[in-house]
């Protein structure tokens, strides 16, 4: 963000090899060790603030298309869970935190960090997790940052500030994991539960909750509660 204060017109990059004060989700602290890939998107402006409510599917798009290529032979393995982990056999292997600025002059900064487990990964009770590695794939990060810095690219222009964002949600629910099952969300007020209808034009989860009734969900931690099935 910094760089953006400074006025940089975004469309920056900035890796690194390993993290020390990292953030996670509400703010957490994070560390990563070295081996995996970590890769922050500086944009500036990149949509009218009512559209950038879809942009974290938009990343979970690239991320999703950068890492296809390493699974040709078993395709069905990969999945996206809402609303922007990708899933090697039902286990996480990335993370992708977005984090926004007003900036003078009404101009909007956004931060799409983005990690991909390469060579290790955390051990999360909370959710399963894997690594490339684990999966018998071995690319060093600095070659698949190459794909995914073009496969971001290409899925930015295509989302082209919002505007072609039923493209991308039509590809995101291609490869959707859960869809038409019964979830869990967890919420700040707790934990919802229904069948995950859909997502809608404006990225949200749409919930089919227990007593009837439909629910849009902005943000939250999703749960399968039933074995994956295999992905079409």
């Amino acid at each position: 963000m910094a760089r953006a204060r400074a006025g940089d017109p975004g469309n920056l990059w900035v890796t690194a090899r390993r993290q020390l004060q990292g953030r996670g989700r509400r703010g957490r602290p994070w560390v990563s060790e070295e081996g995996n890939l970590y890769a922050s998107l500086l944009l500036v402006d990149p949509a009218p603030s009512a559209r950038l409510g879809t942009l974290p599917l938009v990343a979970a798009v690239a991320v999703y298309r950068a890492l296809k290529p390493l699974f040709v032979r078993t395709p069905q393995a990969l999945a996206i869970k809402w609303p922007n982990d990708i899933l090697v056999d039902g286990r996480k292997i990335n993370g992708i935190l977005l984090e926004s600025e007003s900036l003078p002059g009404g101009r909007m900064a956004v931060v799409v960090g983005c990690g991909v487990n390469c060579r290790h990964h955390p051990d999360n009770p909370a959710y399963p997790a894997t690594d490339l590695s684990d999966c018998g794939v071995e690319l060093e990060p600095k070659d698949l940052f190459v794909s995914l810095a073009h496969a971001m690219a290409g899925t930015l222009a295509e989302w082209n500030r919002g505007d072609g964002f039923a493209e991308i949600r039509e590809t995101w629910l291609r490869g959707a994991r859960g869809i038409g099952e019964r979830v869990a969300v967890n919420l700040h007020e707790g934990q919802v539960t229904g069948v995950f209808e859909d997502i809608d034009t404006d990225g949200y989860l749409c919930l089919l909750t227990e007593d009837g009734a439909r629910r849009r969900i902005s943000a939250g931690d999703l749960f399968f509660t039933q074995p994956a099935g295999p992905v079409q």
